[in-house]
């Protein structure tokens, strides 16, 4: 690239950066993320293109459907990017070929995105978040905002940067199976996470009394269902809790209806004793 006459600086990237954290403000249900995505590309269309014409014509190539989870967007605004620089320097590249690699890549990186970002990144930081808001500490909501921000303006940035120096060469990377594996590592430790939770966040006690026993100094020995469970195994009935939540929620049953059900067998369960 360095015998490129019209080249992108770093100052052009960040502003580039700066302008793709607003994608979704133009959000439409007609070409989804496509205005933001071409406000993301100004600095290189203005850069690159000194003709007018030649920067309509950038604008408009710009303002197809574009659909992608916003936070690792970077690749493609970065590998566009790249082709935007080619093509202004005299490269072979015409606009059916931008397009169509910014098609080939959106549909992959939204089947990582979605369970990266709102499946594993987004509930863990809430629960680090609400673990300190819970007790009252302020720093609960600062931490969530904080951390989620902090990882998703990582993965924008350093992704703008490896579409960008990758350019075209970033389709062999995603032909190798890499986001398959990113997908299933980032759910492996989300899950892990989440299932440390649940002992900390879900607690159920329950007083039904099993048995009664006389000991031989005349005191009363009071076996509960709850003694029982604890010694077979710590948190089984929030285990329990959880997976058959997990089954309703693979059944489609709205998570806003499984909500009020836990709270009118809370109240129930706590009225007829089963539960304290």
């Amino acid at each position: 690239m360095s015998e490129y006459k019209n080249k992108l600086t770093k100052s052009d990237l960040i502003n580039i950066f700066l302008r793709s954290n607003l994608q979704q403000a133009s959000f439409n249900y007609e070409r989804i993320h496509a205005l933001g995505f071409c406000f993301d590309m100004v600095p290189a269309i203005k850069r690159l293109y000194q003709n007018k014409d030649d920067q309509i014509a950038a604008l408009k190539r710009h303002l197809v459907f574009f659909n992608t989870t916003p936070a690792i967007s970077g690749p493609v605004i970065g590998v566009t990017a790249a082709m935007e620089e080619a093509k202004a320097n005299g490269a072979d590249i015409d606009e059916v070929t931008i397009n169509s690699i910014k098609v080939g890549l959106m549909g992959p990186l939204a089947g990582v995105g979605d369970p990266l970002i709102w499946g594993t990144l987004r509930p863990i930081t809430a629960a680090l978040g609400a673990s300190l808001a819970i007790t009252g500490n302020i720093m609960g909501p600062i931490l969530f905002f904080v951390l989620f921000n902090a990882v998703r303006l990582a993965l924008k940035w350093f992704g703008l940067q490896y579409g960008f120096n990758k350019g075209l060469n970033i389709v062999k990377d995603m032909a190798n199976n890499i986001l398959q594996k990113l997908t299933e590592g980032a759910s492996i430790l989300g899950l892990f996470i989440m299932g440390v939770l649940v002992t900390k966040w879900t607690t159920i006690n329950t007083p039904l009394i099993i048995s009664t026993t006389l000991s031989p100094d005349g005191s009363k020995s009071v076996t509960t269902l709850q003694n029982i469970l604890n010694d077979l195994c710590p948190g089984l009935l929030a285990l329990g809790l959880t997976l058959l939540m997990m089954k309703l929620l693979r059944k489609k049953i709205s998570p806003i209806t499984l909500i009020f059900i836990l709270f009118a067998v809370g109240i129930l369960g706590y009225w007829l004793g089963l539960l304290v």
